[in-house]
């Protein structure tokens, strides 16, 4: 798996993941539950990762919904 996005925005990772879905790009979320270790205060951002062979698409599917700026791509 590789990771297509990190953040610490709960609804920005919440979109990117249901744009990958209905494309049919499986994603999970990595790090979810590293909010207990920070003290909740958000400071560990959580990953967004796909399977090797869906990187490109995925990154292209969330580049074309808008993404572009939080995938570090220019717009």
């Amino acid at each position: 798996m590789q990771e297509v996005l990190r953040t610490n925005n709960a609804v920005l990772l919440s979109f990117a993941q249901h744009v990958l879905g209905e494309a049919g790009i499986e994603a999970v979320v990595f790090d979810t539950h590293m909010s207990i270790m920070d003290g909740s205060i958000g400071a560990l951002p959580r990953r967004l990762m796909v399977a090797d062979e869906d990187v490109a698409r995925a990154r292209k599917v969330l580049s074309e919904s808008g993404l572009a700026a939080a995938l570090g791509q220019d717009i």
